[in-house]
């Protein structure tokens, strides 16, 4: 965030926050309405004994060439860069300045038992433990039988997971530790690592945390980088002084410095004065970067490119990002901090840009990378940015940059994209509850300088004083949303009940399969294509081939070829795993400059005639959409109205097959429905339910389709049923409770999930159950889906990029299984240092 976000006022209008009544939808609860469970209990703490034995079969057999279950996070691997810097010459890859030790070790259930100690009492003990050796084996050769006899009735596969079936009928039993026989050491976790790039100090605590204050807490390799040195005036002032106080840009950079370092230590330590080393390094582009690292938590690295920053939110500045973007300008300056490490100045180009910070994903090798939104939109009436320039067109050179790096750089990890909504946030409703939010504001606190003691020993000053009038921003403190990402259809199953999982992975889409109900998991296999944003949604059509919808972005030959459009692919047959090329629906936005190319992921459904259909909102806030004609062309982009609408829309089909569309405002929630199947949809629709912070679920149910969102400044999960018969009529509104937490929530029979408040997963795997927290960070949203008629299966992608999935009986009392991991481990080891 720029210090300039104090001046425009079309982004200091408050977003209305008061609840409105709904007394007309509390009818009888479907389910729990009881307070959400206080603690964070680990999944199976008290599990109905059948679960409890289920649970001892998983751990006692082996997963020859099949995915491993999570192992104690003990692992002593290195996290991080091999070594110091090397003597790497300009046009090497960036160095990082200490090597980074291993991450904290965060709680993970399941762990296997330790080994006996020996002690006087061991040949008794011996003799003891053969007979229950000879039990254990009575008891495994049963359970094999009962195994057999899950396979022949998938639909009672309480909580064994289908891939597993049948090795686990040919499995040998644990050895029996009395008896000698050792028990081979688990291979360490890999915890995933996270890259996150921003145009200015503080865009990461403004727009990324909680995420990020996450995921440094829990262990995770975290390094920032920073694009530009946020120098704006040079003034480091509150507004009382700011008149009084002589420009310094140089001081100023420092300052901000010097309050990200100190929030950073401060959420990694509790300490603020923690202190770093602060290096000066070579980059890939042929310039020099400031790279520094926590001492105490050396995981924890801060990487400082120092160009010039716009200084405007909205005017042309050619000397910006966004000038060289767009060629008005052929270099960038660098704007040096005082007191930095670096001292000979330098001058990027558009490509050196690009090259640098691939240099740096080189170094780094995230698997989890961090951005801001590159295609943010205009408001409506004075067609200004809804976010500061530097900010996208920041986010943009990002886009590049990981294209190139996943094009060129082939011995690396995969990795995921994360995309964060910039100032709108101040004008949506608050998406994180009490206790989150005030641990965002104190960390922006430590940054804002607020006591202005000279902890830091800087003549520059030790924070941002021009945020410490208000250091919560425009409501920034209060709210985090993804700017894509959000969907929850993503995992979908076969008629043969084999599971597909869909994401993002290097600019491409990956696919995870498992054949049938008992077959090996495989993947990610990537499909052909890149360019692919974030968030992808998924359809099963008629005749039982599963189509795949995103948006992919091209750069084209000038800055206004920059594009985003609607794709999608289909399986060339039920079941297979080759599909069609992807298939371009064009974009309803006719230029970039016209709207920054701001569509959402899309939404899409197969109504009761089977007829496809495929929306987004587009720049101007209103609902757009294609619809599949008969012969297997789409028509045009069709208007449906609506405004101020915010977001993905969520669809979904009633009882009867109508077609329901649904999309959060900044007040309520609106919604379309088809009179019959195969009509287009009637008029945008109110539906009177109060506001929500942004994602919505839809499924259809009950008859009609049900809605799941968040409460604002709460995080509990609400849900709604809407049914369509003479027009869309909402009833049964109930808050569930939960774990706080914010984002999207997947719903499957009994089964609900969503991120928790410490970004983890929380469940809840039966009406009136207490809420569980499970011990994996993930990307982007959940996805579940039913798995015959009585297995639900559940699946998010770690920040390791990878895939883990588990499973829960849609039975009364259900627990989930223990968590999965898909495919081989995404963990490279960093490159030794030159």
């Amino acid at each position: 965030m720029s210090d300039s976000w104090q001046g425009p006022e079309d982004r200091d209008r408050p977003s209305e926050q008061a609840h409105r009544g709904y007394q007309g939808y509390r009818q009888q609860p479907q389910y729990s309405t009881q307070p959400a469970h206080q603690g964070h209990p680990q999944p199976y703490a008290h599990p109905p004994e059948q679960a409890r034995r289920l649970h001892q079969v998983h751990q006692a057999t082996t997963q020859a060439d099949l995915a491993e279950p999570i192992e104690p996070a003990d692992s002593t691997e290195p996290a991080g860069p091999a070594g110091p810097a090397g003597p790497a010459g300009p046009a090497g890859p960036l160095p990082v300045a200490d090597p980074v030790a291993p991450p904290e070790r965060p709680e993970t259930p399941d762990a296997p038992d330790a080994p006996d100690a020996p002690d006087a009492q061991a040949p008794g003990r011996r003799r003891r433990a053969r007979g229950k050796g000879r039990a254990r084996r009575r008891r495994a050769g049963l359970v094999k039988v009962v195994a057999f006899c899950v396979v022949t009735a998938a639909g009672s596969m309480l909580l064994l997971r289908g891939n597993e079936i049948l090795d686990r009928l040919g499995s040998p039993a644990t050895p029996d530790k009395a008896a000698g026989t050792p028990t081979p050491a688990p291979e360490p976790p890999d915890p995933g690592r996270v890259l996150q790039v921003v145009a200015h100090p503080d865009d990461d605590l403004y727009f990324m945390n909680p995420d990020l204050r996450y995921s440094i807490a829990t262990g995770h390799p975290v390094t920032s980088v920073y694009l530009t040195s946020g120098e704006a005036d040079g003034i480091n002032a509150g507004s009382a002084k700011a008149a009084t106080t002589k420009p310094d840009k140089p001081a100023y950079a420092e300052a901000r410095q010097n309050g990200i370092r100190a929030a950073y230590a401060k959420m990694a330590t509790g300490d603020r004065g923690s202190p770093w080393t602060r290096t000066v390094v070579p980059t890939k582009g042929g310039g020099f970067a400031e790279v520094d690292v926590l001492v105490a938590k050396p995981h924890v690295n801060l990487v400082w490119l120092q160009l010039r920053e716009a200084g405007t939110v909205y005017d042309s500045v050619p000397e910006s990002l966004h000038g060289l973007w767009d060629g008005k300008v052929a270099r960038l300056d660098s704007m040096l901090a005082s007191g930095t490490p670096v001292t000979q100045k330098f001058a990027y180009s558009k490509d050196q840009v690009v090259q640098t910070l691939v240099g740096i994903l080189e170094q780094y090798r995230p698997t989890t990378v961090r951005s801001q939104d590159p295609t943010p939109g205009r408001y409506a009436d004075t067609k200004r940015y809804t976010d500061h320039q530097d900010h996208f067109y920041g986010a943009r050179f990002v886009q590049l940059a990981t294209a190139a790096y996943a094009k060129d750089v082939t011995d690396r990890p995969h990795f995921a994209v994360q995309n964060y909504a910039g100032y709108i946030n101040g004008s949506l409703p608050s998406a994180l509850d009490p206790d989150e939010a005030r641990e965002k504001l104190d960390i922006l606190g430590t940054y804002a300088w607020l006591d202005q003691q000279n902890h830091c020993n800087s003549p520059a000053g030790c924070g941002d004083l021009k945020v410490s009038d208000q250091p919560g921003g425009n409501r920034w403190s209060d709210s985090i949303n993804y700017a894509r990402g959000t969907s929850t259809s993503w995992l979908t199953s076969d008629a043969e009940l084999g599971l597909w999982a869909f994401k993002v992975l290097d600019g491409q889409v990956a696919v995870w399969h498992r054949a049938g109900p008992v077959g090996r998991w495989k993947g990610p296999d990537l499909l052909p294509g890149t360019g692919m944003d974030p968030g992808v949604s998924t359809v099963t059509l008629p005749d039982g081939r599963i189509a795949a919808f995103g948006t992919r972005t091209s750069f084209g030959a000038k800055p206004a070829d920059y594009r985003r459009e609607v794709v999608h692919a289909v399986q060339k047959q039920p079941g297979s795993g080759e599909f069609t090329e992807w298939q371009s629906l064009g974009t309803p936005e006719s230029a970039d400059e016209t709207w920054t190319s701001d569509i959402s992921a899309p939404a899409v459904s197969v109504d009761g005639s089977g007829q496809l259909a495929a929306y987004v909102r587009d720049g101007a806030n209103s609902l757009r959409g294609r619809v599949q004609r008969a012969d297997g062309g789409w028509g045009p982009w069709e208007k449906y109205g609506g405004t101020d609408l915010h977001g993905s829309p969520a669809t979904a089909t009633d009882g009867a097959g109508r077609r329901m569309v649904f999309c959060a405002t900044s007040k309520s929630v609106v919604g379309w429905v088809q009179p019959k199947p195969g009509a287009p949809l009637g008029q945008v629709t109110a539906t009177g339910l109060p506001d929500t912070t942004l994602p919505l679920t839809a499924d259809g149910r009950e008859g009609g389709v049900r809605l799941w969102f968040r409460k604002p400044g709460s995080g509990n999960v609400r849900t709604a049923l809407v049914t369509g018969e003479g027009g869309l009529k909402v009833s049964q509104m109930t808050d569930l409770g939960g774990l706080q937490g914010f984002g999207s929530v997947t719903a499957s029979g009994h089964v609900l999930a969503g991120r928790t408040a410490g970004g983890q997963l929380g469940s809840e795997a039966g009406p009136g159950g207490p809420w569980e927290r499970s011990p994996l960070m993930f990307v982007g949203a959940p996805s579940s889906t039913m798995t015959g008629r009585n297995l639900v299966s559940l699946a998010v992608v770690g920040l390791d990029a990878r895939l883990y999935v588990t499973s829960s009986a849609d039975t009364p009392n259900a627990h989930l299984a223990p968590w999965q991991p898909v495919g081989p481990r995404n963990a490279p080891p960093y490159p030794s240092a030159p």
